[in-house]
This record gives structure tokens, C-alpha cells and sequence, in this order.
């Protein structure tokens, strides 16, 4: 008579794991991911920051930009295409800053990052949106929307820099980006004049000036903190602000030409 010995499904799986350790080769790990340490803002007592950034005194004129060198480019461009480092609204609200909570937010906040692609596409041989934000391994999306070829030259300080071709309209392609940075200029090397810049965050408190300076940071908890803007030719300005539970706190920031 033979007799076979059959040791319990459990403690068998776990001589196979030990075997397979003593052998160097780790097993399998087939449970759950462990969740995501921190905690979510609580929306009921959230509160807001807003407000305008405005230039003082005269605005500097905007320069012109000589596309010849590319015929696709001066065709979209039309006649006498300007820079639009500098805009400036008739009641001097100041485009394009790019605005975040810099400093005061509490580290056990976690934060969800977006499955939805921020979109830097290339038009008219400019790039579009000049200045945006995006979050940390969100994924961005680089697109070329002219008939004619465009890299995306990216020049980050703390990230992994890339610079990828675009060969024509409809091109596409996506990166994500590591670490918080602000902010990260792009370039193309083919078009000298084209440049933009983005805020690569940890959360989700940021904004971009409209054409009249404003911007809003919705959301907040309840905490004091350092709100900068950033502006790609006059540098950056701060501010503290104190935000109560459901409070709508507001300030205002200006900048002069150096």
C-alpha cells in the first residue's frame, strides 16, 4: 500500500514561499495594494483664496517676433505677429501668472491626482496655454497643431529633461513628470521665438491669470499660508494669508517692470 501525504493548501503554499526565498527568488505578492497614507480636506469647512494680479505704471511694448525663417509659421501668423510675454489689460491686470500655495499646507493631505491629460498644444507656431499647471504624474499631453514640424524641448531643473519631434498636425504624445517644480520652461528648437511655462504641483491649490490678472484657488482647508505668483519676466511676489473655516479670503499682488 503507498501512502501520500497531502499537507493543507495553505501550509503548502507557504513551504513553497520559503523554498523560494532560500533559493534567492522572492514569491509572488498577491495582496492588496496598501492604501495611500494622509487624509482628504474636509469640503464642508474649505474655504477659498482670489484675487488680481495687476502690473504698475506703464507696461512694456510688445515685442515684435520675425517668423520668415518659417513660411508655414508667417502664413498662420498674418501680418506684424507680437510677443505674448507681456499681456497687460486697459485696467492693468497682468496675464499669465502663474499663482500657487507655495508654503503652510499640511503634509498629511493627500490628494487624488487627475486622470484627465493637460493639454500643451502647439498653434500658429506658439505654444497654447503659454503658462499652465499640471500635478504630479498627471498626464500631459503634447500636440501639434501646425503644418509644419515642432519639438517640445523641455528644460526642467529637478525632473528628467525630453525633447521630442512633432512632425506634423495631429501628433501627438504624452509625459508625466516625477516631482514638483516650478516652474518648467519649454522651447522649440526649430522656432526660437515659441517658449512656455508650467508649475508641476503636489496639490491641486494653483491658477493661471486671466486676461484680467484674476485667479481663484478654491477648496483650501483651513491653515495660514504663502501664496506666490510667478511671472516669467518680472519675477515672483508673495503674500501670507490666513483662511478660516469656510472663509472667502482675497488679496492682491503687484508687479513693476525691473
Amino acid at each position: 500500500m503507498r501512502i501520500t501525504l497531502r499537507a493543507p493548501r495553505r501550509l503548502a503554499a507557504a513551504l513553497v514561499a520559503a523554498g523560494l526565498a532560500a533559493c534567492g527568488t522572492a514569491a509572488p505578492d498577491t495582496s492588496a495594494p496598501a492604501a495611500v497614507p494622509g487624509r482628504t480636506v474636509d469640503a464642508a469647512t474649505a474655504g477659498s483664496i482670489a484675487g488680481t494680479i495687476r502690473f504698475e505704471g506703464a507696461p512694456p511694448p510688445r515685442e515684435p517676433i520675425r517668423m520668415g525663417s518659417d513660411p508655414a509659421c508667417a502664413e498662420q501668423a498674418g501680418p506684424s505677429p507680437q510677443s505674448d510675454a507681456v499681456l497687460v489689460s486697459a485696467d492693468g491686470g497682468l496675464q499669465n501668472v502663474f499663482v500657487y500655495i507655495k508654503d503652510g499646507l499640511d503634509p498629511g493631505y493627500r490628494f487624488e491626482t487627475p486622470a484627465t491629460p493637460v493639454v500643451l498644444d502647439q498653434q500658429g507656431c506658439r505654444y497654447r496655454p503659454r503658462v499652465l499647471g499640471i500635478r504630479v504624474h498627471q498626464p500631459l499631453e503634447l500636440a501639434n497643431g501646425d503644418l509644419t514640424f515642432h519639438n517640445v524641448h523641455a528644460l526642467p531643473k529637478t525632473n528628467a529633461e525630453f525633447n521630442h519631434g512633432l512632425n506634423t498636425r495631429g501628433d501627438r504624445m504624452t509625459h508625466t513628470f516625477d516631482a514638483p517644480e516650478v516652474m518648467v520652461r519649454f522651447k522649440c528648437d526649430v522656432h526660437g521665438w515659441m517658449a512656455a511655462y508650467m508649475g508641476v504641483m503636489a496639490h491641486p491649490f494653483f491658477a493661471v491669470t486671466g486676461a484680467d490678472g484674476s485667479f481663484s484657488l478654491q477648496g483650501v482647508p483651513p491653515g495660514t499660508y504663502t501664496v506666490e505668483a510667478w511671472h516669467e519676466r518680472f519675477g515672483t511676489r508673495t503674500a501670507t494669508v490666513t483662511v478660516a473655516e469656510r472663509q472667502a479670503q482675497t488679496i492682491a499682488l503687484a508687479f513693476a517692470a525691473r
